[in-house]
């Protein structure tokens, strides 16, 4: 009987430890990042001129491309293109090729991550100062 409640009282504490790890993985995740200045007028900028931010799930440039939006990301005018079987209709209507790719309203493509500055020059957007 000893040996069994023993065995229960680790099974419990390394569930416990599990659904911590959980929490503060789920937790940091969906932490606000924080935006960086002119970040949040940018985003909007690109969707009110027509601007298509095009990516993958699992591309390590869009990440990088989004993370430098921090917290104004959610404003980017985003369309995902990986649907677990290859590339989206949508994505594959528009000509995209790689990831990230920007398209403008005027069909012109930008491929790559890119600063503030080139993705107002490529958009017609002006960056707050």
């Amino acid at each position: 009987m000893n040996q069994e409640n023993n065995s229960n009282i680790f099974i419990y504490t390394v569930l416990g430890l599990i659904i911590i790890v959980i929490l503060g993985l789920v937790s940091i995740r969906t932490w606000s990042k924080p935006t960086p200045a002119g970040a949040a007028a940018l985003a909007q900028c690109l969707t009110d001129t027509g601007v298509k931010f095009y990516g993958a799930s699992w591309c390590s440039h869009c990440a990088e491309q989004k993370a430098m939006f921090g917290g104004a990301v959610s404003k980017l005018p985003y369309v995902e293109c990986a649907d677990g079987s290859g590339q989206t209709a949508e994505c594959t209507k528009a000509g995209i090729e790689g990831y990230p790719t920007w398209v403008n309203a005027k069909g012109e493509k930008l491929t790559g991550a890119h600063s503030f500055q080139e993705l107002a020059d490529f958009s017609g957007c002006v960056l707050a100062k």
